[in-house]
């Protein structure tokens, strides 16, 4: 099983180099970032992880850098540490925009980008770019299934309800298709990645026996069409890591809190690079 790191990257710590070589030398497989556009100032969509409104949220979330962004300049500065997004907010992106966004980092990073991507949960942000918040899964998987299209075919073209365009041409194209990871954990998510993704990036919000049936589901469903597919844990704990192999997760990401002083963010990344050796 392997272990990664998961976090918001904020202006106000530590820089995007220097985590890239901080994660990679302790021996971390991956590191994902998150995204948020912006936030709105008011506060009316609930925050999915249960705190009422009009709670404010974390301030991190309105300090991301732009994960592409932050991962081309990890991708330039690291050899091996595997990159992705946790997730990318495909709805608030044009689908040809974003293809080339993200062809252009796994080129430089020489094939190691994944693209996690989620639909997104605050509706203020997502009607700020335009988006309709009544059917946000399945824009998603149109603007998915068109970026795809970009990165796989000489002249792309595709025709759908939310993305519609004629031939085009889009270079570069990257180094391998990068893998999409479909975020969520409601009853359908599994349809949505055997039909459009490439591994499961769920939070961790049951308990590892349920978890146990659901990844055995879906590799048995997989299976059943010739394919195999990842299971990626979003927030796991370095405690936990037996119940977690055990219920057959491929990859646990650790969520590296934001510090303002860089130096602190150093020493955890230390303490969860120590549990999580001492524990192999």
């Amino acid at each position: 099983m392997e272990h990664g790191i998961v976090t918001f990257l904020t202006d106000y710590g530590i820089d995007p180099v220097r985590l890239g070589h901080a994660v990679e030398e302790r021996g971390f497989g991956s590191l994902f970032l998150t995204e948020h556009t912006h936030i709105p100032a008011s506060r009316i969509t609930p925050w999915p992880v249960g705190a009422p409104v009009p709670r404010p949220l974390p301030r991190h979330y309105s300090h991301t850098y732009d994960p592409l962004a932050a991962l081309a300049a990890i991708a330039a500065t690291t050899e091996r540490v595997g990159l992705g997004t946790a997730v990318s907010l495909v709805n608030q992106h044009h689908p040809i925009t974003l293809a080339k966004q993200v062809a252009s980092v796994d080129r430089i990073s020489g094939g190691r980008l994944e693209l996690g991507v989620g639909p997104g949960w605050n509706n203020e942000e997502m009607a700020n770019h335009g988006v309709d918040p009544a059917r946000p899964i399945a824009r998603m998987l149109e603007h998915v299934a068109a970026m795809r299209a970009i990165w796989t075919e000489d002249e792309p073209e595709f025709h759908g309800e939310f993305v519609d365009f004629d031939p085009i041409w889009s270079w570069p194209k990257p180094v391998r298709r990068p893998p999409v990871l479909v975020a969520g954990v409601g009853p359908t998510v599994l349809d949505r990645v055997l039909s459009h993704g490439d591994g499961w990036l769920p939070l961790p919000l049951f308990s590892a026996e349920r978890f146990a049936a659901r990844i055995a589901e879906l590799r048995s469903r997989a299976a059943d069409v010739g394919r195999a597919v990842d299971v990626t844990l979003y927030g796991g704990s370095p405690e936990a890591l037996g119940s977690y192999h055990e219920a057959g997760f491929d990859r646990v990401l650790f969520e590296l809190p934001d510090h303002e002083d860089p130096d602190d963010t150093l020493r955890e990344l230390d303490r969860l690079a120590g549990v999580i050796h001492g524990r192999r």
